[in-house]
């Protein structure tokens, strides 16, 4: 029995229990009219709801289906913005792939059996030129001596190969490695300012030394300024002392960018840095000259000594 039909069979009950005089009756009929209202009101509700939910649905059903159903004009400009986006993932993956092959081509390897031009100049494992060779035929040769076959000079027209063998191969990378490590590597120069008191301690000065000597291994430049403390009257040659005190901290090390100079009239200022290697290399030399010649003289000595003896 539906909520409609159930309020008119109240609504006459009603009635007659009203001509009854019958209050109990009345009440419960009053009961049953206001839950017949509220089973409608929500019976209504609910229909509604569930015919939204239903167009939603049946939206998004016609978005997700319609670029299948919309002709092919339509459908041009999303097609258009997808082939662009693609474009540029394809470039950037390039770029990625380009910057891995130049890596690649840094370092001094075997290249196997990709060889990207049809015909090449090739050398054999002893420097000797054989000219230019179609790559199917470097390949066979390659079998046929159990060689490697690695780059040589790819900018050149045609690009030259050499054949090697493996120890050939490890030797020529141990020999890069090492010109890499002894090549200086350039950079910005870091300059370090150092102010000292004339009247400094001997503590405070070893502290500040082994500072200096910090900075100098790090191949920094070390500007040291020196003033004249307050009440206390020192020439500029105790003050140049100090600089040089410094320096004899740091034999074979360090050495004057700029000798002590005078400054603002009351201070003197020097620059100190590390030595080249050349210059290591020079004071090493001159170390071990001077230690041949003290061994040198003391054995002559020696032998004076016992001629007198004798």
């Amino acid at each position: 029995m539906g909520p409609l039909s159930t309020l008119s069979a109240c609504t006459s009950k009603i009635y007659q229990m009203h001509e009854w005089k019958d209050r109990k009756a009345i009440k419960k009929s009053m009961c049953h009219l206001m839950a017949a209202l509220f089973l409608k009101r929500l019976t209504l509700q609910t229909v509604k709801s569930e015919n939204s939910c239903i167009r939603c649905f049946g939206k998004h059903i016609v978005q997700k289906t319609a670029p299948t159903q919309l002709s092919p004009i339509a459908s041009a400009p999303r097609l258009s913005f997808l082939i662009h986006a693609k474009a540029f993932s394809t470039a950037e993956d390039t770029q990625n792939e380009g910057k891995k092959k130049k890596k690649n081509k840094t370092a001094f390897s075997n290249i196997g059996r990709k060889i990207s031009q049809r015909i090449i100049h090739l050398f054999d494992e002893k420097g000797n030129d054989l000219g230019n060779m179609h790559r199917a035929n470097v390949i066979r040769l390659m079998d046929e001596r159990h060689l490697r076959l690695v780059e040589r000079n790819t900018s050149t027209e045609p690009a030259e190969y050499q054949l090697m063998t493996g120890l050939q191969i490890f030797q020529e990378q141990q020999r890069l490695r090492e010109m890499e490590k002894a090549s200086p590597k350039t950079g910005p120069t870091v300059r370090k300012e150092l102010i000292l008191s004339s009247n400094i301690g001997q503590h405070d000065l070893d502290t500040k030394t082994k500072q200096i000597q910090q900075w100098i291994k790090k191949k920094h430049l070390v500007q040291i300024t020196i003033k004249k403390g307050k009440n206390v009257d020192v020439s500029e040659n105790e003050m140049e002392e100090i600089f040089h005190q410094i320096l004899q901290t740091m034999p074979g090390i360090a050495t004057f960018s700029s000798k002590p100079q005078a400054v603002r009239g009351k201070a003197l200022m020097c620059v100190l840095r590390a030595l080249s290697k050349n210059e290591e290399k020079a004071y090493r030399e001159t170390q071990e000259t001077q230690e041949r010649d003290t061994l040198n003289k003391d054995h002559g000595n020696d032998k004076e000594s016992n001629v007198l003896h004798q």
